[in-house]
């Protein structure tokens, strides 16, 4: 990292200046995609609320229920508190709510509040959140409070907002009074006294009297980029510092939802939080949907990321009602008479994302603070769908209504779950007769399987549509898992004029709350744990090119653990090498950079390696991580691959 460092510096101050033209390409090489690496992200394993999404408080607005959780209901993750020999009573009422899609809040009746001088606490009637699984704080650092209320009394009623730890010690507190009749938004700024990883949030009646309320809400003031309703700092930078081409949200499985009910429809997560239409997570939980399509497109601009909203294809997930077991429902199409207004739908979002301030849905963009256009150019449209003929009748009606209303945007389609078989046939031959642009094929196996087909894209039609490969992973999570992805991502290097985008998947789970174990980074409140497959990914994001060329690298073609590429970036002017060894012994490779003119006496060099069953932990997050040096170049090169790694050398030309 030092040596990262220096070089930028030396860069910076003008001492080490390339004479590279900018965007210059070199004779001889194939024109790859420019988007070709990037990130999936799905709320699963808690990948939203509890993850990136920063809200510390957990069922904020009371909406949880048994349908989602057999054990939850609208208190859950809330305590009845009433310290100080108080007492009163409270209730989940839905006659006046906030506002329609958001019916359940809560009404406080604070009867009597005592004041004995033996109780050396704060007295009051209300609630404390437990947040998810503990709230998070640090000694003096801000942390805003907001929630809706109205008194249903006389009276105002003041409110105690206050941050406890498990002893009961008060590390911030604030007052609110409550005095409007009407539903209104209070705020409040807590400063925080020392450091606690378990903390709670409390929110206690001071005064006698009744109010309702909802949406009680904690952020802190410092999230990613210092936004507002904002996203967790330190997993929002460690995705930002992968440098990805694009981002694909809000999934996976859970874009067309188990049910046509739960489908994600992106208008209800846009918009004033209050007015967003929460659900039933399909991986078992709940989403608050405050981070929504507009914090996933700003989150996208943030860090220079391209959007790639997936959209249901106007069928449910083909294991709707669990069709594993006996009476599932399977999928569920939208009918024929609703399809017209569904195809209006996923117009809007184009002209939300991209339309001017003057059309309909570009002035609600506007509203929410970006009247620029986000520069939308993929959509997809379904997701690893069953290609049942339903499907095909309302794919084909929504491809061809997007491509005569916005023929400047990229349809990305589905071809099924698997690498192969009937769905992926039928979803290619579907693909074919319309010219769907794009092809997401998914696929999870073992990495036997990746180091055995390392050639699968090298036959695809270049005259067909691309692919997009949206998931994929080797089944695990140690390092071999990682080298096999990586010998098959330089496969899709070697092919990126047919290949035009790749994700891993899933990107985020939380510890003690994943559905799916293989995954790029773990994490829990306080601490986070890359993969060796998240470094893989880093390694491929961060040193991509634009140009590929062949034979420069030479090694034993007739070694299947054996994978090398060369990339040339023509921004930066950089040669980059990529090589990678799955075998347990050293490996020569040969590398001559005849065709790149001059180039610079030293190289930076990324290595990722080590034992096959490595892995990181949360104990050790740093087990595996990759070590940057200097590496002296020269026309002609011997170089040997470590045993079971992945080395990338990024080397200044002078064409």
């Amino acid at each position: 990292m030092l040596n990262r460092i220096i070089t930028a510096l030396i860069l910076v101050t003008g001492l080490l200046v390339s004479t590279t033209t900018m965007s210059q390409k070199i004779k001889g090489g194939k024109a790859i995609s420019t988007d070709l690496f990037g990130l999936f992200f799905e709320d699963i394993n808690y990948a939203a609320d509890g993850g990136l999404y920063a809200e510390l408080v957990q069922n904020r607005s009371f909406e949880y229920n048994p349908t989602e959780r057999r054990e939850w209901h609208p208190f859950s993750y809330w305590e009845y508190v009433s310290p100080g020999y108080s007492y009163g009573k409270i209730c989940v009422e839905t006659r006046s709510p906030v506002h329609p899609n958001n019916p359940h809040y809560i009404v406080l009746d604070a009867e009597f509040i005592g004041h004995y001088e033996e109780f050396k606490g704060v007295s009051g009637v209300g609630l404390k959140n437990s947040g998810f699984d503990g709230i998070v704080v640090r000694k003096g650092e801000n942390y805003n409070f907001s929630l809706f209320a109205k008194k249903l009394s006389g009276n105002p009623v003041d409110l105690f907002i206050g941050i406890e730890n498990t002893k009961g010690e008060t590390l911030a507190e604030n007052t609110v009074s409550i005095s409007s009749d009407n539903w209104q938004k209070y705020t409040s700024t807590l400063k925080t006294n020392s450091d606690c990883d378990t903390a709670k949030l409390v929110v206690l009646a001071r005064t006698n009297g009744k109010l309702a309320m909802d949406m009680v809400s904690l952020f802190p003031e410092k999230t990613f980029k210092n936004r507002p309703n904002g996203l967790r700092a330190d997993l929002a930078e460690i995705l930002a510092q992968m440098k990805p081409a694009f981002v694909r949200f809000p999934g996976g499985c859970l874009v067309h939802g188990d049910g046509l009910e739960n489908m994600y429809r992106w208008k209800n997560t846009i918009g004033p939080l209050e007015q967003r239409v929460e659900q039933r997570n399909i991986w078992g939980y709940h989403q608050s949907l405050g981070l929504g399509y507009f914090e996933y497109f700003q989150f996208c601009e943030d860090i220079g990321a391209k959007p790639v909203p997936v959209l249901p294809a106007a069928v449910s997930c083909q294991n709707s009602g669990g069709t594993w077991r006996i009476g599932g429902q399977g999928q569920q199409a939208i009918p024929d008479e609703e399809m017209e207004e569904y195809i209006q739908e996923v117009l809007d979002l184009i002209e939300w994302a991209n339309g001017p301030v003057s059309s309909k849905w570009g002035a609600k963009r506007a509203e929410a603070g970006h009247p620029e256009p986000f520069k939308l150019e993929y959509v997809g449209i379904g997701n690893e769908d069953k290609i049942t003929p339903e499907f095909e009748e309302r794919f084909k009606m929504i491809y061809d209504a997007v491509k005569e209303k916005h023929p400047e945007i990229t349809i990305i389609g589905t071809v099924g779950p698997f690498h192969s078989g009937e769905d992926f046939d039928k979803g290619w031959k579907l693909a074919e007769e319309i010219k769907v642009q794009i092809i997401d094929e998914h696929y999870y196996t073992d990495p036997a399987w990746f180091m055995g087909n390392q050639k699968r894209y090298d036959s695809y039609d270049r005259n067909s549509s691309e692919v997009y490969l949206g998931e994929y992973a080797s089944w695990g999570n140690k390092l071999q898992n990682a080298i096999a992805e990586a010998a098959y991502m330089i496969g899709l290097e070697r092919n990126g004029d047919v290949v035009r985008m790749a994700s891993y998947a899933p990107l985020l789970a939380k510890k003690d709350f994943t559905q799916w174990r293989t995954d790029m980074v773990f994490f829990d409140n306080v601490n986070i744990c890359p993969t060796p497959n998240f470094y893989v990914q880093q390694m491929f994001m961060n040193n991509s090119g634009d140009q590929y060329f062949e034979d420069i690298i030479s090694k034993n073609e007739n070694d299947t653990t054996l994978a090398a590429s060369c990339v040339f970036d023509s921004k930066t002017g950089d040669v980059i090498l990529k090589m990678v060894n799955y075998s347990d012994s050293e490996k020569p490779m040969k590398i001559n950079l005849g065709k790149f003119g001059k180039i610079d006496p030293l190289a930076e060099k990324t290595l990722l390696q080590g034992n096959p069953e490595d892995e990181n932990t949360f104990e050790n997050p740093d087990n595996i991580v990759p070590v940057y040096s200097e590496i002296k170049t020269a026309k002609k090169m011997d170089y040997l691959a470590p045993p079971m790694s992945l080395t990338v050398i990024r080397i200044k030309s002078r064409n």
